[in-house]
C-alpha cells in the first residue's frame, strides 16, 4: 500500500492500483450521514471498519452528538499514522477528537471486544467482495453478518459502503435476519460519473427511518 500526492489531492493505491482518492468521497459521507443522523441516543455508540482517509468519520463525528463513543478499527498502521500527519488535514484533523479511540487491526476482531453498538459502519475494502483483503469476505458472508448482528443493539444499523450493487450480498442478509435498504450514490469529484452503492440494515423491521440526503446525491433506493 503506497501513498501518493498529485498536486492538492492524495491517492492511496495497493499493488499500483487506486483504492481512494481525496477528490472523491461523497459517497463516504453520505454512508456516514444516512447511518448516523437521527440517533436518539445522547451517548450512542458506533464502530467503522476503515479508516481510509478520515472522510466517513469526520462525517460521522459532525452528525453525532457530543456524548457519542466512536472506534474506528484500521488494519494498516501507516493509515493511521497518515491521518495523524500528511492526511490529517483533509478531515479536518478526526483523530482528535476526544469521542474517537482508535484500534488497530482487523475490524472483526476489534468487534469482538465489545458489543452494544448502535452503528456498525464497514468502509472495508471495495465492499462485501474483497480487493485488498481476501480475508475481509468473512465480514459478509452467512457467520460474519450473524457475528455483527449480535454485536448490535436491539433497532441498531449495519452501514456498508461498497464500490458496486451486489444483489447476493442484499440476499444473505435477508437470510440472517436483516431488512435492507439500499442506496445508489454519486462517487463525487469533478467530471467523475461513477456511482457507488450503499446497504442499510436492521434486524427484522425495514430501515425507512433512516433519513435521505438531497436528490442530487442519491436518487436510487430500493428497500429489500
Amino acid at each position: 500500500m503506497t501513498l501518493r500526492r498529485c498536486g492538492r489531492d492524495y491517492v492511496i493505491e495497493v499493488n499500483d492500483v487506486e483504492l481512494m482518492a481525496s477528490d472523491r468521497h461523497d459517497s463516504e459521507e453520505s454512508l456516514a450521514r444516512m447511518a448516523c443522523e437521527g440517533l436518539k441516543a445522547s451517548e450512542p455508540r458506533v464502530l467503522i471498519g476503515g479508516l481510509g482517509m478520515g472522510f466517513t468519520l469526520r462525517a460521522a463525528l459532525d452528525a453525532l452528538p457530543s456524548g457519542a463513543e466512536v472506534v474506528v478499527a484500521e488494519l494498516v498502521p501507516a493509515v493511521v499514522a497518515w491521518n495523524r500527519t500528511v492526511l490529517g488535514h483533509l478531515a479536518k484533523h478526526p483523530l482528535h477528537d476526544p469521542r474517537v479511540r482508535v484500534a488497530e487491526g482487523d475490524v472483526a476482531r476489534v468487534m469482538m471486544e465489545s458489543s452494544g453498538y448502535h452503528v456498525i459502519m464497514l468502509d472495508v475494502d471495495n465492499g462485501p467482495s474483497a480487493f485488498t483483503q481476501d480475508s475481509n469476505n468473512g465480514l459478509y458472508d452467512s457467520l460474519g453478518l450473524e457475528t455483527i448482528k449480535s454485536r448490535l443493539l436491539p433497532g441498531g444499523v449495519l452501514a456498508v459502503w461498497s464500490s458496486d450493487p451486489d444483489r447476493l450480498f442484499e440476499i444473505r442478509l435477508a437470510e440472517a435476519g436483516f431488512s435492507c435498504d439500499t442506496v445508489s450514490v454519486k462517487a463525487g469529484g469533478k467530471g467523475n460519473r461513477a456511482r457507488h452503492t450503499l446497504f442499510f440494515a436492521r434486524v427484522g423491521s425495514s430501515s425507512q427511518s433512516l433519513r435521505t440526503d438531497s436528490a442530487s446525491t442519491l436518487d436510487q433506493r430500493r428497500a429489500v
